[in-house]
């Protein structure tokens, strides 16, 4: 009689336990920001996720690495890249709702955190996906027929003073602030 054999599956299932454990595990980390623990470690938050340590180190091998990750799903298509029908309104918006977005605690708090322990890996995953976001803005500007400063202009006089005051100040990201970047960017 001949035998019959299942294959093998090998492609990962997009619901399964590592699914499980990232959201756990990302849902543990902001949770830990939140209530300011004194001591993020990875033992710290693998018991808050309810998984072993070594499945944390398993997958992300230091915190920095899983603050790291974190931001970087958590920045991923957060902010939709708007369309005003021009460049100015379209970064103005663009700056609004990134204040909105930095002047949330538990983002701020994720921000802090992965950039303090991250160095330049935790700065790249605060600030991809937002590059990504202002590159859209430009090449659709540009697609348009619009003249458009340059990507590391943009990031310049957008991204950094954003991301400035709201990590090392206390002062608040007002409409008025953030258009007040995009005028000096795109003076009249």
């Amino acid at each position: 009689m001949p035998t019959t054999t299942t294959p093998r599956r090998t492609e990962s299932r997009p619901g399964g336990r590592s699914a499980r454990v990232r959201a756990a595990v990302h849902q543990a980390v902001t949770e830990l920001l939140r209530d300011e623990a004194t001591e993020l470690t990875i033992p710290v938050v693998a018991a808050r996720a309810g998984v072993h340590a070594t499945t944390v180190y398993r997958r992300w091998g230091a915190i920095s690495e899983l603050f790291a990750d974190v931001a970087s799903s958590r920045f991923s298509g957060d902010i939709v890249v708007p369309d005003t029908g021009s460049l100015r309104g379209d970064l103005e918006r663009y700056a609004s709702d990134l204040a909105k977005d930095l002047s949330d605690p538990d983002t701020l708090a994720l921000v802090r955190a992965t950039v303090g322990t991250g160095g330049e890996a935790g700065a790249a995953a605060c600030r991809g996906e937002r590059q990504r976001q202002l590159e859209a803005i430009l090449e659709h500007a540009q697609a348009r027929g619009h003249q458009c400063p340059t990507l590391e202009r943009t990031t310049d006089a957008i991204l950094a003073p954003l991301y400035y005051r709201a990590v090392f100040t206390n002062e608040p990201l007002t409409s008025e602030w953030t258009d007040g970047l995009v005028s000096h960017l795109l003076p009249d």
